[in-house]
């Protein structure tokens, strides 16, 4: 057993390295998505803003969440009321949504003295 070890067996290291590339594509895979799907309707042109909204999601069956978390209809103005009246208020509807849904939430933001409220859009 005088053998000299002239080599190194890099078998393992790809293993590993195979191993961290999934488990890194597929965390960055769920932090892009989202949380909540959602279909954004697509727009040609679009203002960009550099500040962190306030951001409502409604779902194509009508739910309603705000910054990830579900809400209902009775809890939106108490959930709004905690945030300052100058926030951007970016409103994610899928594009299934009824009008009447949208409009509803979006009267009701603004009844709480929000001005700046947004809709969100993909690029065509």
């Amino acid at each position: 057993m005088d053998r000299e070890l002239n080599q190194i067996n890099v078998i393992p290291l790809v293993d590993v390295m195979l191993v961290l590339l999934v488990i890194v594509l597929t965390t960055a895979t769920f932090i892009t998505a989202g949380q909540i799907p959602v279909n954004l309707a697509k727009v040609a042109t679009a203002g960009d803003r550099q500040d962190t909204p306030l951001i409502m999601t409604v779902t194509a069956e009508g739910e309603l969440f705000v910054n990830d978390r579900s809400v209902t209809d009775a809890q939106l103005d108490a959930t709004l009321l905690t945030h300052p009246r100058e926030s951007l208020v970016l409103v994610r509807a899928d594009k299934a949504t009824r009008l009447e849904r949208f409009v509803t939430i979006v009267d009701r933001v603004r009844g709480l003295g929000f001005r700046q409220v947004s809709l969100e859009v993909l690029r065509m």
